[in-house]
């Protein structure tokens, strides 16, 4: 992959958004992100260690369209279908005519989803990557699988 990431963002929930910031945070990368007024988060407020710009509004869609809109393009990662907050951020990237890349672990290995994902970011010289999915509590393999794909893509850096 060529150099062209430079920054992690995700919404600081737990699962998929966790497992990313978490990942550029253990690579020491640039990560962020909106997220709801409190640092809401469905295990209580986002610790105050992920660097986030804390939004007024408590709703979840208005921190999803947020970060799709600052982001090049968004990673979306899943078990399966598109379904609740991960179907609504595919559906503000289509509106935004933002990239959108969904990655479904039940078809793709962790192999073939770093390839995918990698010749999507040099395809679409992506430097601000949104990744979204579900959480912890609708998907408990979400948050080690998300780790993993972003470390593997960030150590190609």
């Amino acid at each position: 992959m060529s150099e062209s990431l430079k920054k992690i963002i995700s919404g600081g929930q737990t699962g998929a958004d966790r497992g990313a910031l978490d990942a550029a945070i253990s690579r020491e990368f640039p990560h962020g992100g909106a997220v709801p007024a409190g640092r809401k988060s469905e295990s209580g407020p986002l610790p105050l260690s992920y660097i986030m710009e804390e939004l007024a509004s408590e709703d979840y869609p208005d921190r999803t369209e947020k970060n799709v809109r600052d982001a090049h393009a968004t990673l979306i990662l899943s078990h399966g279908d598109l379904s609740g907050g991960s179907a609504l951020t595919e559906k503000i990237a289509d509106r935004l005519v933002k990239p959108c890349l969904h990655v479904d672990f039940n078809i793709l290995d962790m192999t073939q989803a770093v390839t995918r994902v990698s010749s999507w970011l040099d395809m679409h010289r992506i430097k601000v990557l949104n990744v979204a999915g579900p959480r912890a509590s609708s998907d408990s393999r979400i948050y080690e699988l998300s780790r993993t794909l972003i470390i593997s893509l960030l150590k190609q850096q």
